[in-house]
C-alpha cells in the first residue's frame, strides 16, 4: 500500500476544514489566487520570452562551442574537466539546455564515469543564474542585480571546481 496516495486528498481535507473553521470562503480566495496568478504570468512573459531567444540565439550561433573550446584549456588548469565547460557555459542560463548537455555527457562517457559524476553535481550546485535574473526583478522591488550577478557566476565556478574534486577522490 502506498500511503503518498492518501496525502493530497487528506491535506485537501484539512485544508478545507482550517478554512471552515476560520470561516474563510475558499472557493473565492482560490479563484483570487488564481486570478492573481495569471496577472503575474502576463507580467512575467515579455521577460520570459527574452531570456528564451537570447539563450537560442546563444546557442544557434555557435558561441557555446567556440567559448567551450577557448576555454578548455583554463577548465583543465582548475582541475575541471574540458568536457564540463560547455554545461558550464549553458547552465547559468539555460536549464533544459544544461539538461540536455547532461543527457550527451551520460550517452558519451557513460552515467557512472568521472566526468558524468562531475556534471551531475554541477548540475544539483549550480542555478540558471541569468533566467533568475529576469525573472525574480520583475516582480520584486530589488532591481540592481549589480553585484549579485557576479558573485552568482564565481559561486558557479567554485562550486564547479569542488564538484570536480569531489568526485575524484569519492
Amino acid at each position: 500500500m502506498n500511503i503518498s496516495v492518501y496525502i493530497t486528498p487528506v491535506l485537501l481535507v484539512l485544508l478545507l476544514l482550517y478554512c471552515a473553521k476560520k470561516r474563510v470562503n475558499a472557493y473565492g480566495t482560490f479563484a483570487n489566487g488564481a486570478k492573481d496568478a495569471i496577472k503575474l504570468c502576463l507580467d512575467v512573459l515579455p521577460f520570459l520570452v527574452t531570456i528564451f531567444v537570447a539563450i537560442q540565439l546563444f546557442k544557434i550561433s555557435g558561441l557555446t562551442s567556440l567559448l567551450a573550446n577557448f576555454l578548455s584549456p583554463i577548465m583543465n588548469t582548475i582541475q575541471i574537466p574540458s568536457e564540463l565547460t560547455e554545461l558550464m557555459l549553458i547552465r547559468p542560463f539555460s536549464g533544459s539546455g544544461s539538461l540536455a548537455l547532461l543527457e550527451d555527457i551520460f550517452s558519451t562517457y557513460g552515467a557512472d564515469s568521472y566526468i558524468a559524476r562531475c556534471a551531475s553535481v554541477i548540475m544539483g550546485s549550480s542555478e540558471t543564474i541569468f533566467y533568475v535574473a529576469t525573472i525574480y526583478p520583475s516582480q520584486t522591488k530589488a532591481k540592481r542585480l549589480v553585484y549579485a550577478i557576479p558573485v552568482a557566476l564565481v559561486c558557479n565556478i567554485f562550486s564547479a571546481i569542488i564538484a570536480c574534486i569531489v568526485c575524484r577522490f569519492c
